[in-house]
């Protein structure tokens, strides 16, 4: 790379003295627009500057790595600095959807003359690539402040600053947590009454426990002598769960819950899992392909840790997505391919979209396809796939050897009688031409009707995996060492509850149906409500905890989004927040057609709560049009 830059260097010495190349400005005032005349004869050896720079330019983005570089890439004379005509060229061999427009526009309004040293050219950098503009940290920032009560010192006050920092983690976005909830915080510890529907986090808006899984986890976590071994603990607590917790502690060891387990997890809970996969599938799973993990979402980092090995790998996503995929693609220097689903067929997937997609991000923009998400039932859009659209993933997956990343943590949250959760390993399984289909299954404790988000537990089925691989994964699990003990045990209780004819059945299968028929009415009353909001429209909420609104903003709201350089359903979540409480996550989060504006919400509070919120929805609404009119 060094003897290329030295090249390039020497090459373009004349781009640099302006021989070749002129650049024409039309009327700066109203937006500048460069028009740039070919390269003469005398600096044809440009196309290879071209080349390398769209290559570092690539790494750049992926990983966050490469500034000096593509800084040297720039400057052909090695003086130290450049102008803003370098970046210019360098501009007209970039993706424009790599650039932030601002950032763009900054160049083009610039005079070609000016001189740009490094430190601004890095500035430029981290501007250039400001992907969301919905996420810009600033109530983070406020918070900050006023923690600790002065101002933060500059960023040249600070080795370790945005500049030097992993530029990486600085691009990620997690819209779940964003500016939107950090602004709800803040104003909650003013008083303020917030309803929190921007996560699916059941019991902290008031989702009861089930009482079955909380025994048996206190016997678990009391010393013996306290619990299982005590003589009064029959007139304390069901039989079945004195029998249960004695079961699993034997599981777990004379060491107790305080202790580090197999990387893996607990056999005895693996098999668990196994046997439910097999019992809901009617095909065998085996406990040596199963990890306990914190979560699914830990599970799926350390797949995608594991599978994403350069810059050009890709790894396809439903758009709208739930946004922990983007922010660990961000963050491990891979690129995001979306697929997007059809709102108009109920977020339907459609093979032309599929083929569209991979087509473009394999021939036109020279990516590696790892790997393809599936969310079933949807996040954030609430859809249950159909086992034909699964089919068509699988075929999909199968046909290009893609790896099939199948997120299921929603698969007992169905409310529409007509539709049934089928697994992506069942019909891998039964569908003729995917025998040596890659899958990888995700299932966790948050979600369901259990709903125990803190406890972290979850667990992976890894299908048809290279062994090599297999093994490699067990020692990423066990640089963590294990996953948290609570969790393991709450994805065995998860797996296997209690059975008829056992003491807790009648309680448990009780605490279950109110929890599902209270989240089914919620689904239908809010999709209900939305749709009768002027200006709004919402597909039904088949499964999941979340609606996803289209909402139709008038053009002054635009126009004042632009203003304040956020995305306008930015500006609508902050609106609604502020005059009513109620945060939702801007829709831009999770991903969606250009124009389009929207949030997502969930429909976890309590049932009362979540009417008045309807109410206030189609308050606000009215009150922010007649603003924007």
């Amino acid at each position: 790379m060094l003897r290329s830059i030295k090249f390039a260097q020497s090459a373009g010495r004349l781009l640099k003295q302006g021989e070749g190349r002129r650049f024409v400005s039309v009327d700066p005032k109203r937006g500048t627009e460069f028009i740039f005349s070919r390269l003469s004869d005398a600096t044809k050896a440009s196309p290879l500057i071209a080349k390398l720079q769209q290559e570092c330019w690539d790494g750049y983005v992926s990983t966050g790595r490469g500034c000096h570089t593509l800084f040297q890439l720039l400057d052909t004379d090695s003086s130290g600095a450049i102008c803003w005509q370098e970046i210019r060229f360098f501009l007209e061999n970039v993706r424009e959807s790599d650039i932030n427009p601002n950032a763009r526009k900054e160049v083009l309004e610039s005079a070609a003359e000016g001189v740009i040293t490094f430190p601004k050219f890095q500035q430029w950098l981290i501007k250039a690539t400001m992907v969301d503009q919905g996420l810009k940290n600033t109530y983070a920032m406020e918070n900050y402040q006023a923690s600790i009560g002065n101002a933060p010192k500059p960023d040249s006050d600070h080795s370790w600053n945005k500049h030097t920092m992993s530029q990486n983690l600085r691009r990620m976005q997690y819209a779940v947590r964003g500016e939107v909830v950090i602004r709800a915080d803040a104003l909650a510890a003013e008083g303020k009454k917030i309803i929190y529907t921007n996560i699916g986090n059941p019991h902290a808006v008031g989702q009861k426990p089930l009482t079955y899984y909380r025994q048996v986890l206190a016997l678990c976590d009391l010393p013996a002598e306290c619990g299982v071994e005590n003589s009064q603990i029959a007139s304390a607590f069901p039989a079945d769960v004195v029998e249960r917790a004695i079961e699993m502690r034997k599981a777990i060891g004379p060491a107790g819950t305080g202790a580090y387990t197999n990387s893996q997890g607990i056999m005895d809970f693996r098999k668990d899992v196994a046997n439910f996969i097999t019992m809901r599938d009617q095909h065998v799973a085996i406990p040596s392909n199963i990890f306990l993990a914190n979560g699914a979402s830990h599970a799926i980092e350390q797949v995608l840790t594991a599978l994403i090995g350069n810059n050009r790998d890709a790894i396809m996503i439903p758009i709208p997505q739930y946004p922990i995929y983007s922010a660990i693609i961000s963050r491990l220097g891979a690129r995001q391919v979306g697929y997007f689903l059809d709102e108009e067929s109920g977020w339907a997937i459609t093979e032309r979209e599929l083929e569209l997609r991979r087509t473009a991000a394999v021939e036109r923009d020279g990516l590696d396809i790892r790997a393809l998400t599936l969310i079933n039932p949807g996040n954030p859009t609430g859809q249950v796939c159909s086992r034909d659209d699964l089919e068509i993933i699988c075929k999909f997956c199968a046909k290009y050897d893609i790896l099939l990343l199948a997120d299921e943590v929603y698969q007992r949250n169905i409310y529409d009688e007509n539709k049934e959760f089928v697994s992506a390993k069942k019909v891998a399984v039964e569908t003729p031409g995917c025998e040596n289909l890659q899958l990888i299954s995700f299932h966790s404790t948050s979600k369901g009707f259990i709903g125990e988000c803190g406890r972290r537990g979850g667990y992976m089925e890894l299908h048809n995996i290279d062994p090599y691989v297999q093994t490699q994964l067990y020692k990423l699990a066990s640089s963590g060492l294990c996953s948290g003990v609570d969790g393991q045990m709450m994805t065995s209780l998860m797996c296997r509850p209690p059975m008829p004819g056992e003491d807790s059945f009648e309680l448990f299968t009780n605490e279950e149906y109110g929890i599902f028929d209270s989240l089914k009415r919620k689904a239908i009353s809010l999709v209900k409500g939305l749709n009768e909001i002027d200006g709004m429209s919402c597909n039904p909420s088949d499964g999941a905890m979340y609606a996803f609104p289209k909402v139709e903003l008038p053009p002054k709201a635009i126009d004042e989004a632009v203003e304040q350089d956020v995305t306008p359903d930015t500006l609508y979540a902050l609106s609604l927040l502020e005059e009513t409480g109620i945060c939702v996550v801007p829709a831009s989060g999770f991903g969606q057609k250009e124009g389009r504006t929207g949030f997502r919400t969930t429909f976890l509070p309590p049932e009362d709560e979540l009417d008045r919120a309807i109410v206030e929805f189609k308050r606000h609404h009215d009150l922010f049009c007649q603003k924007y009119t």
